[in-house]
């Protein structure tokens, strides 16, 4: 079973960020999140809890390597993450004119909107 400190090391990679952001996600040093991953540092309670908090990260599973890494998001929780990290986006991607495409429609071209999803979902 790996060490806590290697669970902070996959949290870091599976989160596609550098050690860097990781610390100032959560307010610490770049060379202190070394010291966890390296395994000379363990974390606090609190840095326990801001991990989870900030990264999603299941408690149990940072403490224990039991369970999934990750909470699963609740539906709100997943558009509310899609939007914030479409709010980060600055380049004119697809993803972004799609959302301001669809903030235009009414509630008459929403219905129509409706109406093809279904189709395109609809199983024969």
């Amino acid at each position: 079973m790996k060490e806590m400190n290697e669970r902070i090391s996959t949290i870091i990679e599976a989160s596609g960020i550098k050690k860097t952001v990781f610390a100032d996600r959560l307010n610490v040093s770049q060379a202190f999140v070394s010291q966890l991953c390296s395994g000379v540092k363990q974390p606090s309670d609190r840095t326990i809890a801001d991990i989870c908090r900030e990264f999603n990260v299941n408690e149990d599973w940072l403490r224990t390597g039991e369970g999934e890494m990750f909470k699963p998001l609740s539906r709100s929780e997943t558009i509310a993450k899609f939007a914030g990290e479409l709010m980060k986006d600055e380049d004119d991607s697809f993803r972004r004119q799609l959302v301001e495409a669809l903030a235009q429609l009414d509630e008459k071209e929403w219905e129509v909107l409706a109406g093809i999803a279904k189709k395109l979902t609809k199983k024969d």
